[in-house]
């Protein structure tokens, strides 16, 4: 593996929440979900640093009170793509930035390696991501669940909340076996040089449409790398979310 540079991880965490405010602090096993998340991702073995992006004071000192690093960012920044490269401003010696969802405190370390490794062994890669095949029929269908179509070379084609690509002269049932289907992982490494440009570029059609601040990159022309990892994480987005989770970590310990 050719010499790298300095590869910080930033995860934001914001105070609000629709469906489970607080989350960042909800207890799993006895530590706040976002002292979970930082302890994963700090076992990634091509991460040199780790940092909380924060809205709220009280995020930043439970981050600081387990001996993590917290820096406080505005509340009305837009996404969490801007509250990252709100705090990669004042990194200039990290040449990539990892983009870790505050919300996936099952996190497997590997996983962020996996997506960091492609921009590390070619610089030609300014932004990466992971997708993961789809194997049921209820993620397929699932809205909630973001697609990726990608090329032959593994770059993004396109991400829809819709199951693409449609297999037009097979049915629903058998679309499976084809293994074309890859469920979005949201967790992003960009270089800072490319992160700086990208959160400058105004949403497009397609992302106010979809939804979806990663088709930014694409419609302006820029490509992401996907590695197809074989492991899965769960988004804490709700109350139902958050017990599966307590389940599944009380079952490892």
């Amino acid at each position: 593996m050719p010499r790298r540079g300095r590869t910080v991880a930033i995860i934001p965490a914001r105070f609000a929440s629709q469906r489970l405010p607080g989350k960042p602090l909800v207890d799993i096993c006895g530590k706040p979900m976002i002292q979970h998340v930082v302890e994963r991702t700090r076992q990634a073995k091509l991460v040199d640093d780790v940092v909380v992006a924060t809205d709220d004071v009280r995020i930043m000192d439970v981050v600081q009170s387990f001996g993590g690093h917290a820096v406080m960012t505005p509340t009305e920044l837009p996404s969490g793509s801007d509250r990252i490269a709100n705090v990669a401003r004042s990194l200039p010696d990290a040449e990539h930035i990892v983009n870790v969802q505050g919300d996936e405190p099952m996190i497997v370390p590997a996983m962020i390696d996996e997506a960091v490794e492609p921009l590390v062994t070619d610089r030609r890669i300014v932004a990466g991501t992971l997708v993961r095949k789809i194997d049921t029929p209820e993620e397929l269908l699932s809205p909630s669940v973001v697609k990726a179509v990608l090329d032959h070379d593994g770059y993004c084609l396109y991400f829809s909340r819709s199951t693409i690509p449609f297999l037009r002269d097979q049915t629903v049932s058998d679309w499976l076996g084809q293994g074309v289907h890859y469920k979005h992982i949201g967790l992003y490494v960009f270089t800072r040089e490319f992160l700086m440009r990208y959160s400058e570029l105004p949403a497009l059609r397609l992302e106010l449409l979809e939804k979806l601040e990663q088709l930014r990159v694409l419609e302006y022309g820029y490509r992401i790398k996907a590695v197809v990892t074989t492991h899965n994480s769960i988004s804490v987005d709700t109350t139902e979310d958050l017990e599966r989770v307590r389940k599944l970590m009380r079952g490892n310990t």
